[in-house]
Formats: C-alpha cells, structure tokens, sequence
C-alpha cells in the first residue's frame, strides 16, 4: 500500500490545549496504583487523602502546580474517587461573576471537592468571595442595590479548594496563604512516559513494541498528554499501512511523517536552531528576533519550545539573548550545514 503523508504535529496545541477525544478514547487512571509516574507527589497525595477519609474530614485546600498536559486533574479525581467524595470541575476564566461561584459552593455536600484550573486567572472579585469561603465555610452575598443593599453571609459545607495553575507567580499572596498543601508536578522523565505509552497502547488495543514506546517517549516532551496523542497518530498509520504491530522502525517512519526527528525534536524546534546557526552561527539572538525569523509568537516560543529544548541542551538563555551551546553547536551545525568541522563559535 503506498503511504502517505501525516501533517506535521502542531506541538504548541498538544501540549496547551486539551484534547476531545482524551477522556473518550484515552485510558483514565481512577487510583494511583494505575497512575503512572510522579512517585514522590502521588505518595504524598494518597497519605493526606486517606487520611482526611480516615477522619471523616475535608481535606486541607491544596495548590498543584506545573506545566500542563501532566495530570493535575487526574490526580485531583483519584483523590475524589479514594476520599469517596464528588468533585466538581471548573476553570478560572469560567468564573466571570461572584454568583456563579456562590451557585457552585452553596450546592457542594460536606467534603466534596471543588477543582479549579488555571486558579491564577480568576477575576479579583471571585477571589476575595473564595477567602472566607476557604478559612471560615462561608460566603457573603450582597442583597440589593444601592443605599438598600445589605450583605447577608451564607454558610456553605466543609469542602476541599483545589487549585491548579501553570503559572505560580501570577497567583495573590492572600490566595496562596489559603492554600494548607502545595505541591509541585514535574516532566515525566522517558521511563515512566514509555510506561505510560504501553498502557496508553493496551486500552486502545495496538500492539507496540517496548523500544518503540521508549522512542515516542523521547519524543513526548516529558508530557504525558503529548505521549498519548502521538500514539493516536501512530495507531491511525499503523491502520493505513495494515501493521499489526508498532515496531522500533515502524514507528520512527511514523514519526518522521509526524515531523518529528530522531532527536526528538519537532519542525518548529529545528526551526529554531537553525536560523539561530544560519544567522547568527549559534547565537546569542533575541527572542524578539527569532520570533520574526520563524514567524511564530514569542510567547510560545518561550513557554511551549524553549523549556524543551533547554532541558534537552540545545540552548540557553544569557544576558544577550539566546544562544546555542559550544558542545552542541558542532552537532547541529553538521545537521543543519553538513559541515564536518566548527568553522566559528
């Protein structure tokens, strides 16, 4: 059968925007012997939710923080699922108005949770009607208008606040005072990604090979969220070619369709490197700069691309801008030049 093509996977909308099918066709983990990775943070979670359900209590308010596509919300879910509470799930900018916020509180039974994403968005008016919310279990309603207008305090059950943010440093001081629990969620390192891709494999029933999950780890950006969706791709070429199994060359021609490298690395991050070789032969450039250069939005650049590549050693930032480093600048310029030899630094 003669192949064909696959666009080239959009990393920046993997990574940022969550995707339909991903509670419809993706396995979700309800405990945390099923959810993979993250061992020192599930550990903690599952001692402090097992213990309130021990209690009878509602849990302390806790703040997990991190990049997205990681699992926030799944692990709030499984917190739920082994409090044996309900959990409602929202996000900050869906919060326009402090009613829609008392409506949420005021209907919540003793000990459920409520899951906010992207707390660091939530207008100034909904967040101070959430301090006495969180510290006192009540809410105060203003009735009226006018000199006629008078504020009346509701009580509201014990319940659980968690927050979730990509962004620590855009959330108020009094606001993260409130919070009893903080926590950190990092990049899953390729081991327990590759675990995650065979699991992710089996509930979608495709056959795949352990060296070649390991590959689409690698490839994964330490995002679970962006292993799983590769694998959908993969599967959807896999059928194509009538492959019944997902093999170590198999997948790496699936990946280079994809418009991801050997090296794990997308169009838009070889972009990158290049024209910072090409034009300014390994930098240092400005991100202004290189945003125009690749005509891409410098806001993505440095939240989607660079933390990636930085992490990988293809580049770091100084004091004159972005620049590539002495040990790979030799490599990428005979990936991108064939030149067998650093003419410059």
């Amino acid at each position: 059968m003669e192949e064909k093509e696959f666009e080239a996977i959009d990393i920046a909308a993997l990574q940022s925007t969550p995707d339909p099918e991903e509670n419809q066709y993706d396995f979700v983990p309800r405990t945390f012997d099923q959810y993979l990775g993250q061992a020192e943070l599930k550990e903690k979670l599952s001692v402090y939710s097992t213990a309130a359900k021990m209690r009878g209590e509602a849990l302390d308010h806790l703040l997990l923080f991190g990049p997205p596509g990681l699992g926030k919300t799944t692990l709030s879910k499984i917190m739920a699922h082994v409090m044996e509470v309900n959990i409602k799930i929202c996000s900050g900018p869906m919060l326009e108005r402090t009613g829609d916020l008392v409506a949420i509180l005021s209907s919540m039974q003793k000990r459920d949770i409520l899951f906010i994403d992207e707390i660091h968005r939530l207008p100034t008016a909904v967040e101070e009607v959430l301090y006495g919310a969180m510290e006192n279990f009540c809410v105060d309603v203003v009735i009226g208008q006018g000199v006629g207008a008078k504020s009346v305090t509701l009580p509201i059950q014990p319940f659980t606040l968690i927050g979730a943010t990509t962004k620590t440093g855009m959330i108020s001081a009094p606001l993260r005072s409130r919070f009893g629990i903080i926590e950190r969620i990092d990049f899953y390192n390729e081991q327990d990604l590759q675990k995650v891709v065979l699991q992710c494999a089996q509930f979608l029933k495709v056959s795949i090979q352990d060296n070649a999950a390991l590959k689409i780890a690698k490839c994964s950006r330490g995002t679970p969220r962006i292993a799983k969706k590769i694998l959908r791709r993969i599967r959807d070429f896999a059928q194509v070619q009538n492959k019944n199994i997902a093999h170590d060359k198999f997948v790496e021609r699936a990946l280079k369709f994809l418009g991801i490298d050997n090296d794990g690395l997308s169009k838009v991050d070889n972009l990158i490197l290049k024209k910072i070789i090409t034009h300014f032969d390994g930098g240092p450039a400005g991100l202004d700069t290189i945003a125009a250069l690749i005509g891409e939005d410098k806001d993505t650049i440095e939240t989607v691309y660079e933390p990636f590549l930085m992490r990988k050693g293809y580049l770091e930032r100084t004091a004159r801008g972005r620049q590539i480093p002495y040990k790979r600048l030799i490599y990428l310029k005979r990936k991108y030049l064939g030149q067998d030899t650093l003419l410059s630094t």
